[in-house]
């Protein structure tokens, strides 16, 4: 019988050796880690530019706070909402702003789903003539104000020249009540009738085409394709579209204070608008920041009913 192996030996590196290595912590971001690093910086803008400033808002709606005057804003409760939803005033400017956004969205979801039926049934210049009734929506509000001003002078404006040449009167567009609504439903609906127009369009164009060869092989007329297949199935993306300019038109400020500024007396004072003179104009902000709540509360009360309504359509 041979003699055993002894365990031990001369060579104490030779034992340390066959050991395995202490594992080395990996330096490199996990998957989270690098998640988190990208994201945050995009998260703290988010914070610090909306929720920070809604959350400064409705702290201040609850109080008399003015940015003119000095010393500590005070506690005044539901005040401010109280004033604002017993205003006559108030009232007065809800009701030119709905006229405004039912008149400006009406009209222009009927110019626009009119043009994008007529251009999806070209088969030639289609893109040409898309890019045309594009450019209005591609410029500046403040622009579109800017033009449409000087057209709509009561002086030396266009349409008062093409007026007077056909034998008809001057009107004074923007310095009449009747008339200085109308002319700010007219010009916005100048601007974002492309908007409807397309999206109805791509709406238009994804229509498969064998609804439309089943129709005429059974001959059905052209106002039963548009009833049963083509009004269907756009009148969804229509309704969203519909969504995004009623919210926009609701806030509108920018048409108003180049063409009108509120006027003549107070007709065409939407509810933005009177909320920008009470702010900075009167500069109560504590008043301003209670009109501010109320109205992004009016906006998200409504689109959850339509918006409701809009999955009921898609179920059915």
């Amino acid at each position: 019988m041979s003699d055993p192996v002894p365990l031990t030996t001369d060579h104490p590196g030779q034992l340390a050796s066959a050991t395995p290595p202490a594992p080395v912590r990996s330096r490199r971001l996990s998957d989270r880690g690098l998640a988190v690093g990208f994201i945050s910086p995009a998260l703290l803008l988010l914070l610090a530019m909306s929720v920070f400033p809604l959350l400064w808002t409705l702290f201040l709606s609850f109080t008399d706070y003015s940015a003119t005057r000095g010393g500590p804003a005070h506690f005044v409760g539901f005040g401010n909402y109280t004033a604002i939803l017993t205003s006559a005033q108030v009232h007065q400017r809800a009701l030119t702003t709905l006229i405004y956004v039912v008149g400006a969205v009406t009209l222009q979801t009927v110019l626009g789903f009119t043009i994008a039926y007529l251009i999806s049934r070209r088969t030639h210049g289609r893109g040409v003539l898309t890019t045309l009734f594009l450019v209005p929506m591609m410029l500046s509000p403040v622009v579109v104000g800017l033009f449409w001003r000087f057209m709509l002078d009561a002086q030396f404006g266009v349409i008062n020249s093409m007026l007077g040449s056909l034998g008809l009167g001057q009107v004074e567009w923007l310095t009449r009540q009747r008339t200085a609504l109308i002319s700010l439903i007219v010009v916005d609906t100048w601007q974002w009738t492309p908007f409807i127009m397309l999206i109805a369009l791509a709406g238009l164009t994804a229509i498969p085409k064998y609804l439309y060869e089943a129709a005429s092989i059974d001959r059905a007329s052209e106002w039963f394709r548009f009833r049963t297949i083509t009004l269907p199935l756009v009148w969804p993306l229509l309704l969203i579209a519909v969504l995004f300019r009623a919210i926009e038109a609701f806030r509108l400020f920018d048409l108003v204070y180049i063409l009108t500024s509120g006027g003549p007396g107070v007709s065409t004072e939407t509810l933005s608008f009177h909320v920008y003179k009470v702010a900075f104009l009167g500069f109560n902000t504590g008043t301003a920041s209670a009109y501010g709540i109320l109205m992004v509360l009016v906006v998200i009360v409504l689109t959850q009913i339509y918006l409701r309504y809009l999955n009921k359509l898609k179920e059915g």
